[in-house]
């Protein structure tokens, strides 16, 4: 979770919301991602999609069987599907997302027994330095429209 963490500091230095991911698999990391959606205006560019993409990329396979994803803050609703389509069988969550979480918090995607594949969950792994990253980057926003 440490190396998500690190993935998700580069986020908050383009003004994206701090989310970081790493895949890995047979202990090594496969992929990362951190969340890049003003840094390159896309809608899309969440940290899970980018690492999911890069893991895929390295594996030569869509489905990514045998790993498990770090994320720092669980997953929305378009992540969750992603994760589930590429068959990743384990997600370590830090924070949880009382908003928009589509892994146990507002709605459970990964674990829904109507879909072909479900995922394995930890959660709260280092949740108080991954909620800190999200609570001081919403700070600053906060900061900057004011003055």
């Amino acid at each position: 979770m440490y190396k998500a963490i690190l993935e998700a500091e580069k986020a908050a230095g383009n003004d994206d919301v701090p989310v970081g991911a790493i895949i890995v698999r047979d202990g090594k990391i496969i992929g990362r991602g951190y969340n890049q959606v003003e840094k390159k205006g896309d809608s899309l560019a969440h940290a899970e999609l980018i690492a999911i993409r890069q893991a895929i990329k390295k594996t030569g396979h869509k489905h990514l069987l045998d790993c498990t994803m770090y994320i720092t803050l669980e997953p929305c609703s378009m992540c969750a599907g992603a994760i589930v389509l590429a068959r990743i069988p384990r997600l370590v969550i830090g924070a949880k997302d009382p908003k928009t979480g589509a892994c146990g918090s507002v709605m459970n995607i990964v674990q829904d027994d109507r879909l072909n594949h479900r995922c394995e969950i930890t959660r709260g792994i280092l949740e108080t330095e991954c909620s800190k990253l999200l609570k001081d980057f919403f700070r600053m926003i906060r900061v900057k429209k004011i003055k």
